[in-house]
């Protein structure tokens, strides 16, 4: 995960529009807000992001 994904992440969070634990509605942000680089990761890094969720680590 890159600083520019950690921070579209964090954006979506502090709207506070969704629990961060929906990731098609966190989706659906990061489309609606252009966070390209955020959508691509979660195609591919579900548990990773699910662990930064959880734990804040970053792997």
């Amino acid at each position: 995960m890159d600083k520019k994904i950690k921070e579209q992440i964090l954006a979506i969070r502090d709207t506070g529009e969704t629990n961060m634990f929906d990731v098609r509605k966190v989706q659906e942000i990061a489309l609606r807000e252009g966070y390209d680089e955020l959508l691509v990761y979660l195609s591919d890094n579900i548990g990773a992001y699910s662990r930064f969720i959880l734990t804040g680590e970053e792997k």
